[in-house]
């Protein structure tokens, strides 16, 4: 493995290989998908083509379909004239499968093939994007969902992936690249958006069947944008959350933070048209339509289906505890931090060094450890979000519980990979550290992990 300062002096002459050995186990059905990435043009408005970097020529990118079991293998070519690296958000991967350069693989250059491969052992809603620069490599269009389904899958008559993104486009129908490396938006919230899309359409309209039952999956895959969405229903029945399977409760409104999931389920008898609005701001947009118009093939009738979390809260009394001061951005409170152990202030870290956030005084990057713990050590991360704005919390490689704040009618521990952490809140995130490796914890507005509010976490 080369270290980003490495890559940065040889990028010029250096392209390097990796090869995987397979890794493979009895009785399991390998899923294969062959990704390019490429520039590909994309129409948001009429006959203006954007220039974007997209999956196999498609926004969002293929949607990647596996079974609980199953071993997904992904044949990646680079053709980006910029290295590039997947991560699988959500995916309690292996470690060296992760796709994050400089920690857990090379960046893959322009030209190469990299493989992936990895068992999927649990089931939910997840996706998948880049992660080399992903503050303007997602921005651009590197995303796609990746559905990982069970035996409570059969139950449903549709079901629809709704991934949503928040494009930032100038007058001309373009991704604005000036704005790009924007200190404004690296301080403030991140880069917000003028250009909603669901699917990559504008308001798009999906047919469902008569008196079924519709599984829906929001994914959002915005740089920064916070998410509300209401329905014309009287309520949302919510399934699960970043992928886990929680116990049904109803919701008037619902948020998705950047990197979050949320599901739903819509019983359809009755009903002949639902409506979906984004209202994050004070003019709501209409985000899609649901017509009831196919027939029910399955013809059956209703059974109650058994929503029940496989999943208990492990006992804290011999727990790590990490103590996690986040700090920085317009109107905060940093005024100094290290930098590779040299200490600056505020102003300085943001004219020379394009910092502005910090865990516990320090500027973080993929190559920074916060800490070490033990195999099966559970660990609860103590965060304090001591910042204005709020933060988009993600854990690789595990999933976190955590007394959610996030909904008007839940109040209990929910399993998550991404929780949104408001201004002034602190929080635990609690973990059995089952996967050994060198795993990530940033800021999924992806402005503020490229500026300092990311480091990582080995269990051993």
């Amino acid at each position: 493995m080369i270290s980003r300062r490495q890559f940065i002096k040889y990028l010029s002459y250096s392209f390097i290989v990796t090869k995987l050995n397979p890794v493979l186990a009895d009785n399991k059905k390998i899923i294969k998908y062959n990704i390019i990435a490429k520039k590909s043009k994309f129409s948001f408005y009429k006959n203006f083509y954007a220039n974007l970097l997209l999956y196999n020529n498609v926004n969002p990118g293929p949607q990647l379909n596996a079974n609980v079991g199953d071993v997904l293998k992904i044949e990646f070519t680079n053709n980006l004239d910029e290295p590039t690296s997947i991560h699988w958000h959500g995916i309690k991967n292996i470690n060296k499968m992760d796709g994050v350069p400089y920690l857990t693989q090379d960046p893959i250059q322009p030209g190469e093939t990299f493989s992936y491969e990895f068992p999927v052992n649990h089931s939910g809603t997840y996706w998948y994007h880049a992660h080399f620069e992903s503050w303007q490599q997602v921005a651009r269009g590197l995303y796609g969902p990746l559905i990982i389904k069970d035996k409570i899958d059969d139950n449903f008559d549709d079901d629809i992936v709704i991934l949503a993104d928040d494009w930032r486009l100038n007058k001309n129908y373009q991704i604005d690249k000036k704005s790009f490396g924007s200190l404004r938006d690296w301080s403030h919230a991140g880069r917000i958006g003028n250009w909603f899309t669901i699917n990559g359409e504008k308001s798009p309209e999906y047919k469902i069947s008569k008196n079924g039952l519709t599984r829906l999956r929001f994914i959002n895959a915005s740089n920064a944008r916070v998410l509300k969405f209401r329905s014309s229903l009287n309520s949302n029945k919510i399934i699960a959350v970043d992928g886990i399977i929680v116990k049904p409760f109803k919701e008037e409104t619902f948020t998705v933070g950047p990197g979050q999931r949320i599901d739903m389920l819509i019983d359809t008898v009755n009903i002949s048209k639902v409506d979906y609005f984004e209202i994050s701001n004070k003019n709501p947009l209409k985000a899609f339509s649901l017509k009831v118009k196919k027939a029910n093939t399955k013809n059956r009738e209703f059974t109650k289906i058994n929503f029940s979390p496989n999943y208990n809260l492990p006992k804290l009394n011999k727990a790590k505890t990490i103590n996690i001061h986040m700090q920085g951005g317009a109107m905060g409170n940093l005024t100094k931090a290290k930098i590779d152990g040299v200490e600056k202030d505020f102003r300085a870290l943001a004219m020379e060094d394009k910092k502005l956030w910090a865990f516990n005084k320090e500027i973080g990057n993929y190559e920074k450890l916060l800490s070490s713990v033990k195999k099966n050590d559970v660990v609860i991360l103590n965060v304090w979000n001591d910042t204005r704005w709020s933060h988009s919390m993600h854990l690789h490689g595990h999933h976190f519980f955590v007394n959610s704040k996030e909904f008007t009618n839940y109040n209990n521990y929910l399993l998550r990979d991404t929780y949104l952490i408001q201004p002034n809140e602190k929080s635990k995130l609690i973990f059995l550290a089952d996967n050994p490796g060198k795993w990530l914890f940033h800021c999924h507005m992806l402005e503020h992990a490229a500026s300092g509010m990311v480091n990582y976490i080995k269990v051993t």
